[in-house]
């Protein structure tokens, strides 16, 4: 297939810029206002999203456009820093660019990260949440379309998207390191506009603990191409029905950064057990 064709020609660019990936490497994901794992990378070298090419170009605030090749812990990574959104007017293709992308180099392990608005009235803002499953409500999926049988099953099974074993991996560390690690179900939503009142109290209602604009096309997407999956969601701030106080982007940014220090520390700690 020529999408196929055009994560090939990626990865090759990738190749020759960042060297040979090796075989044990994992994949991470940063989320908005997270871009600052980078730092946790060392050996790290470094590549523009622009100069690979067919990636397409990430405008949302916070998103570095970079996929950069370090350790962490020891343990090889890619970090790719400026996913999509499908509120960018990007195609669900587009969106999964990226995630098919680290497939192509050889990743089998992926971890992503997002910030996300907590539903749970029990979670504070600036927690950290293990998603253990999803609510696709974009209307919107990756796999539609012509199937590539190579990639994976014409309808992949999500009864598992969420690795079990990661999942216990993350719980572990988390009570390792003394820091309350939430559990629940994320909803993804197209976006860009935040949830009302009204929309809030739906999303409780059908079983979500938190709601974002990313990361389930993504999941989707990896499940297909058979990639163990861990999410962790930084929360950025609670919605309360009946008392919901404005947020803006600003105020995201500045909880996921105040947030970003435990999660590094938690990534960091999962990362070489993946």
């Amino acid at each position: 297939m020529v999408y196929n064709d055009d994560v090939k020609r990626a990865a090759d660019a990738v190749q020759s810029r960042l060297g040979d990936i090796p075989a044990n490497c994992v994949g991470l994901v940063s989320g908005t206002g997270l871009g600052g794992l980078a730092a946790a990378l060392a050996d790290r070298k470094e590549m523009a999203a622009s100069d690979i090419p067919g990636f397409p170009r990430s405008t949302a605030p916070s998103h570095a456009g970079t996929l950069a090749l370090g350790h962490i812990a020891g343990r090889p990574t890619l970090l790719l820093s400026g996913r999509l959104h499908l509120y960018e007017g990007h195609s669900p293709r587009d969106v999964a660019f990226g995630v098919r992308l680290l497939a192509g180099l050889g990743v089998r392990v992926l971890a992503l990260t997002n910030a996300a608005g907590a539903l749970d009235p029990h979670f504070a803002a600036g927690g950290l949440m293990r998603v253990t499953d999803h609510i696709n409500l974009t209307g919107r999926n990756p796999l539609v379309g012509p199937n590539d049988d190579g990639a994976g099953p014409r309808f992949p099974d999500m009864s598992q998207a969420y690795s079990h074993r990661l999942g216990e991996v993350a719980d572990a560390k988390a009570l390792e390191l003394g820091l309350r690690l939430e559990r629940g179900v994320y909803a993804g939503v197209l976006g860009p506009c935040l949830e009302t009142p009204a929309e809030t109290r739906m999303l409780r209602l059908l079983g979500a603990d938190a709601v974002g604009m990313s990361t389930v096309t993504e999941v989707i997407a990896a499940r297909h191409l058979g990639l163990e999956v861990l999410v962790i969601s930084c929360l950025t701030n609670v919605n309360l029905p009946d008392c919901m106080a404005e947020t803006t982007l600003e105020d995201v940014l500045a909880t996921a950064k105040k947030a970003e220090t435990n999660l590094a520390k938690l990534i960091s700690s999962i990362i070489p057990e993946c």
